[in-house]
Protein backbone atom coordinates (compact mmCIF):
# COMPACT_ATOMS: atom_id res chain seq x y z
CA UNK A 1 0.00 0.00 0.00
CA UNK A 2 1.69 3.71 -1.12
CA UNK A 3 0.79 6.27 1.37
CA UNK A 4 0.29 10.29 0.32
CA UNK A 5 3.23 11.08 1.61
CA UNK A 6 5.52 8.29 0.42
CA UNK A 7 4.44 9.40 -3.51
CA UNK A 8 5.13 13.12 -2.64
CA UNK A 9 8.47 11.83 -1.85
CA UNK A 10 8.55 9.81 -5.10
CA UNK A 11 7.24 13.26 -6.88
CA UNK A 12 10.09 14.98 -5.82
CA UNK A 13 12.45 12.21 -6.59
CA UNK A 14 11.19 11.85 -10.04
CA UNK A 15 11.54 15.83 -10.71
CA UNK A 16 15.05 15.70 -10.39
CA UNK A 17 15.21 12.01 -12.20
CA UNK A 18 16.73 11.94 -16.06
CA UNK A 19 13.31 10.26 -16.56
CA UNK A 20 10.21 12.01 -15.69
CA UNK A 21 8.11 9.13 -16.49
CA UNK A 22 9.04 6.86 -14.03
CA UNK A 23 6.91 7.97 -11.50
CA UNK A 24 3.86 7.26 -13.41
CA UNK A 25 3.47 3.55 -12.81
CA UNK A 26 3.12 4.34 -8.82
CA UNK A 27 0.97 7.21 -9.54
CA UNK A 28 -1.67 5.09 -11.35
CA UNK A 29 -1.56 2.01 -8.70
CA UNK A 30 -1.82 5.22 -6.21
CA UNK A 31 -5.17 5.80 -8.21
CA UNK A 32 -6.07 2.59 -8.46
CA UNK A 33 -6.25 1.96 -4.32
CA UNK A 34 -7.42 5.82 -3.16
CA UNK A 35 -9.18 6.96 -6.32
CA UNK A 36 -12.72 8.32 -5.29
CA UNK A 37 -16.35 6.17 -6.56
CA UNK A 38 -17.52 8.60 -8.69
CA UNK A 39 -20.73 7.93 -10.48
CA UNK A 40 -19.20 8.91 -13.89
CA UNK A 41 -16.23 6.39 -13.77
CA UNK A 42 -18.12 3.02 -13.88
CA UNK A 43 -16.60 1.34 -16.96
CA UNK A 44 -21.14 1.44 -18.64
CA UNK A 45 -20.94 5.45 -18.53
CA UNK A 46 -21.32 6.38 -21.99
CA UNK A 47 -19.89 9.04 -23.99
CA UNK A 48 -22.75 11.34 -23.59
CA UNK A 49 -22.75 10.61 -19.93
CA UNK A 50 -18.99 11.64 -19.30
CA UNK A 51 -19.57 14.96 -21.91
CA UNK A 52 -22.72 15.65 -19.13
CA UNK A 53 -20.25 15.26 -16.13
CA UNK A 54 -17.83 17.45 -17.46
CA UNK A 55 -20.02 20.33 -18.13
CA UNK A 56 -21.72 19.81 -14.49
CA UNK A 57 -18.36 19.61 -13.29
CA UNK A 58 -17.11 23.05 -14.16
CA UNK A 59 -16.80 25.26 -10.91
CA UNK A 60 -19.07 22.99 -9.14
CA UNK A 61 -17.55 20.78 -6.36
CA UNK A 62 -18.04 17.01 -7.29
CA UNK A 63 -20.06 16.24 -4.07
CA UNK A 64 -22.62 18.52 -5.93
CA UNK A 65 -22.80 17.23 -9.30
CA UNK A 66 -22.97 13.01 -8.41
CA UNK A 67 -26.34 13.12 -7.16
CA UNK A 68 -27.70 15.89 -10.39
CA UNK A 69 -25.45 13.91 -12.99
CA UNK A 70 -27.49 10.57 -11.59
CA UNK A 71 -31.48 12.21 -11.65
CA UNK A 72 -29.93 13.41 -15.16
CA UNK A 73 -28.49 10.64 -16.91
CA UNK A 74 -31.81 8.95 -15.94
CA UNK A 75 -34.15 11.15 -17.09
CA UNK A 76 -32.26 11.94 -20.28
CA UNK A 77 -29.67 9.37 -21.32
CA UNK A 78 -28.82 9.90 -24.45
CA UNK A 79 -28.41 13.12 -26.24
CA UNK A 80 -31.55 12.52 -28.36
CA UNK A 81 -33.49 12.64 -25.40
CA UNK A 82 -32.03 15.68 -23.94
CA UNK A 83 -32.04 17.80 -26.97
CA UNK A 84 -35.95 17.00 -27.35
CA UNK A 85 -36.41 18.96 -24.17
CA UNK A 86 -37.91 22.28 -23.55
CA UNK A 87 -35.92 25.09 -21.95
CA UNK A 88 -37.72 25.44 -19.19
CA UNK A 89 -37.65 21.45 -18.00
CA UNK A 90 -33.62 21.88 -18.50
CA UNK A 91 -32.96 25.06 -16.33
CA UNK A 92 -35.27 23.61 -13.78
CA UNK A 93 -33.41 20.16 -13.69
CA UNK A 94 -30.28 22.05 -13.69
CA UNK A 95 -31.25 23.36 -10.12
CA UNK A 96 -28.48 24.65 -7.75
CA UNK A 97 -25.57 23.33 -10.23
CA UNK A 98 -24.92 27.16 -10.74
CA UNK A 99 -24.56 28.96 -13.60
CA UNK A 100 -27.40 27.86 -15.68
CA UNK A 101 -25.71 29.09 -18.73
CA UNK A 102 -24.13 25.89 -18.83
CA UNK A 103 -27.29 24.14 -18.92
CA UNK A 104 -28.86 25.37 -22.22
CA UNK A 105 -24.97 25.40 -23.30
CA UNK A 106 -25.51 21.58 -23.20
CA UNK A 107 -29.00 21.97 -24.38
CA UNK A 108 -27.55 23.34 -27.87
CA UNK A 109 -24.80 20.40 -27.65
CA UNK A 110 -27.09 18.15 -27.65
CA UNK A 111 -29.28 19.33 -30.19
CA UNK A 112 -26.08 19.42 -32.98
CA UNK A 113 -25.09 16.33 -31.95
CA UNK A 114 -28.41 14.83 -32.88
CA UNK A 115 -28.40 16.95 -36.26
CA UNK A 116 -24.31 17.05 -37.02
CA UNK A 117 -23.64 13.27 -35.93
CA UNK A 118 -26.87 11.21 -35.86
CA UNK A 119 -27.18 11.58 -32.37
CA UNK A 120 -23.42 9.62 -31.15
CA UNK A 121 -21.03 11.78 -29.59
CA UNK A 122 -18.29 12.08 -31.72
CA UNK A 123 -14.94 10.77 -30.20
CA UNK A 124 -12.18 13.56 -32.49
CA UNK A 125 -11.24 16.17 -30.36
CA UNK A 126 -11.69 18.63 -33.27
CA UNK A 127 -15.37 17.49 -34.23
CA UNK A 128 -15.75 18.07 -30.36
CA UNK A 129 -14.61 21.39 -30.51
CA UNK A 130 -16.92 22.05 -33.27
CA UNK A 131 -20.03 21.90 -30.77
CA UNK A 132 -21.78 24.58 -29.22
CA UNK A 133 -20.22 25.43 -25.36
CA UNK A 134 -17.74 22.78 -25.64
CA UNK A 135 -13.99 23.98 -25.03
CA UNK A 136 -10.92 22.56 -25.92
CA UNK A 137 -10.38 20.93 -21.92
CA UNK A 138 -13.87 19.63 -22.42
CA UNK A 139 -13.36 18.12 -25.59
CA UNK A 140 -10.14 16.66 -25.10
CA UNK A 141 -11.82 14.69 -21.79
CA UNK A 142 -14.43 13.33 -23.51
CA UNK A 143 -12.16 11.95 -26.13
CA UNK A 144 -10.01 10.57 -23.30
CA UNK A 145 -12.24 9.46 -20.67
CA UNK A 146 -15.16 8.54 -22.82
CA UNK A 147 -12.86 6.85 -25.99
CA UNK A 148 -9.78 5.91 -24.39
CA UNK A 149 -7.67 8.65 -27.15
CA UNK A 150 -4.04 9.18 -26.15
CA UNK A 151 -4.15 12.56 -25.69
CA UNK A 152 -3.33 15.59 -23.19
CA UNK A 153 -5.88 16.66 -20.67
CA UNK A 154 -4.90 19.59 -18.75
CA UNK A 155 -7.44 20.97 -15.95
CA UNK A 156 -6.23 23.52 -12.82
CA UNK A 157 -4.93 19.55 -10.88
CA UNK A 158 -3.36 18.72 -13.85
CA UNK A 159 -1.23 22.48 -14.16
CA UNK A 160 -0.80 22.23 -10.36
CA UNK A 161 1.40 18.51 -10.18
CA UNK A 162 2.71 18.74 -13.31
CA UNK A 163 4.23 22.15 -12.11
CA UNK A 164 5.51 20.56 -8.88
CA UNK A 165 6.67 17.35 -9.72
CA UNK A 166 7.84 17.99 -13.33
CA UNK A 167 8.45 21.70 -14.48
CA UNK A 168 8.55 23.85 -12.19
CA UNK A 169 6.44 25.97 -13.57
CA UNK A 170 2.38 26.54 -14.07
CA UNK A 171 1.30 26.03 -17.40
CA UNK A 172 -1.09 28.90 -18.61
CA UNK A 173 -5.33 28.00 -18.13
CA UNK A 174 -5.40 27.80 -21.82
CA UNK A 175 -2.24 25.49 -22.32
CA UNK A 176 -0.78 26.40 -26.04
CA UNK A 177 0.47 23.40 -28.17
CA UNK A 178 4.30 23.13 -26.87
CA UNK A 179 2.94 23.08 -23.83
CA UNK A 180 0.17 20.30 -24.29
CA UNK A 181 2.96 18.60 -26.19
CA UNK A 182 5.29 18.62 -22.98
CA UNK A 183 2.45 17.20 -20.82
CA UNK A 184 1.85 14.79 -23.83
CA UNK A 185 5.54 13.31 -22.95
CA UNK A 186 4.11 11.45 -19.89
CA UNK A 187 1.66 9.83 -22.22
CA UNK A 188 4.07 8.41 -24.37
CA UNK A 189 3.74 4.53 -22.75
CA UNK A 190 0.24 5.04 -24.62
CA UNK A 191 -1.90 4.61 -21.28
CA UNK A 192 -2.85 8.24 -21.52
CA UNK A 193 -6.47 7.87 -19.55
CA UNK A 194 -5.44 6.38 -16.53
CA UNK A 195 -2.28 8.40 -16.02
CA UNK A 196 -4.61 12.41 -16.87
CA UNK A 197 -7.43 11.24 -14.10
CA UNK A 198 -4.39 9.70 -11.67
CA UNK A 199 -2.78 13.26 -11.72
CA UNK A 200 -6.64 14.83 -11.80
CA UNK A 201 -7.01 12.98 -8.72
CA UNK A 202 -3.58 13.88 -6.88
CA UNK A 203 -4.08 17.46 -7.56
CA UNK A 204 -7.48 17.24 -6.22
CA UNK A 205 -6.76 14.86 -2.95
CA UNK A 206 -3.13 15.45 -2.06
CA UNK A 207 -1.21 18.08 -4.55
CA UNK A 208 -3.90 20.64 -3.64
CA UNK A 209 -3.37 24.55 -4.15
CA UNK A 210 -3.88 25.46 -0.20
CA UNK A 211 -2.00 23.24 2.59
CA UNK A 212 -1.05 20.01 0.76
CA UNK A 213 -0.68 17.09 2.09
CA UNK A 214 2.93 16.87 0.69
CA UNK A 215 6.18 15.88 3.24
Amino acid sequence: MTNHSELISATHACAAAPDATALLPELRNWFAEHGRDLPWRAPETTAWGVLVSEVMSQQTPVARVAPQWLEWLERWPTPQDFAAASQADVLRAWGRLGYPRRALRLWECAQAIVARHNGVVPRDVDELLALPGIGDYTARAVACFAFGVNVPVVDTNVRRVYSRAWSGQFLAPQPAKKQLAQVGELLADGRGPQTSVALMELGALVCTARSPQCS
